[in-house]
């Protein structure tokens, strides 16, 4: 497995943000092909310094991660970034190398 992980920094207006997000963004991101699993939500007690909202992406390679941020759909997500992220994003790939579930 291969995840994406988006780390939002906080914003200056946290309802333009939410609601671009809810209505614009996660629409976006969930047209783009070949993602397994797309989750997403605030950080738990942030305060200064710490991102305000964290997404993941799932796929289950890194190729079709790839292919995803490539494609038009993936493309469009990528550039919707510009209109309400201005505060900063981290992004982080990594390989899943082992699953622990009970």
């Amino acid at each position: 497995m291969y995840d994406i992980f988006v780390l939002y920094q906080r914003p200056e207006d946290q309802e333009d943000f939410d609601k671009h997000y809810r209505t614009v963004h996660a629409p976006l991101v969930e047209a783009m092909p070949l993602v397994r699993e797309f989750t997403w939500g605030p950080v738990a007690g942030a305060g200064d310094g710490t991102p305000y909202l964290v997404a993941r992406m799932t796929y289950a390679t890194q190729d079709d991660a790839e292919q995803s941020l490539s494609s038009p759909e993936g493309q469009a997500a990528v550039a919707d970034l510009e209109s309400f992220a201005g505060a900063g994003v981290l992004i982080l790939n990594s390989v899943r190398t082992s699953t622990w579930q009970r």
